[in-house]
C-alpha cells in the first residue's frame, strides 16, 4: 500500500467531520467459579470528539444482552482513529462493564469502518 492509501487525511474540525461507527462484540467471561458466562453487545458510537488537530475519538454507550437476570451498561471512549487505507479508519476500544449482580466483564473490540458504502 502506498503512503497515499495509508493516510486518513483527517484534520479534525467537529463541525466538518461528523460521523459515527457501528460496533459489536462479546465480553470476556466472568464468574469463572460460580457461573461462567459472557454477554454480547452492539450499537452505534457517538459523533466525533476532536483530539488535537489530526485525530478524534467517539463515546460508546450501550448495554449488553441479558444473561439469566441481568445485563451490564458499557460507557467508554474509543481510542484515536486508526487508518485502514483508502481514507477509511476504525477505533480500538477496551474497558470494563459497569457492575451488575456483583461482577463486571472486560471487553476489547474494534469499531467497524465509518460509512462503509460511502464515497
Amino acid at each position: 500500500m502506498d503512503e497515499e492509501n495509508r493516510s486518513c487525511s483527517c484534520h479534525c474540525h467537529e463541525e466538518e467531520l461528523t460521523h459515527v461507527h457501528e460496533f459489536l462484540g462479546s465480553t470476556k467471561l466472568a464468574e469463572l467459579e460460580e457461573d461462567p458466562h459472557n454477554h454480547r453487545f452492539a450499537g452505534v458510537s457517538g459523533e466525533v470528539i476532536c483530539v488535537g488537530n489530526n485525530h478524534h475519538i467517539h463515546d460508546i454507550v450501550t448495554r449488553t444482552d441479558f444473561y439469566e437476570d441481568h445485563f451490564h451498561e458499557i460507557r467508554v471512549r474509543s481510542g484515536i482513529d486508526i487508518c485502514v487505507g483508502d481514507g477509511k479508519h476504525v477505533h480500538f476500544v477496551c474497558g470494563t462493564t459497569e457492575e451488575a449482580e456483583g461482577h463486571t466483564h472486560d471487553f476489547v473490540f474494534a469499531t467497524l469502518i465509518e460509512n462503509p458504502i460511502g464515497d
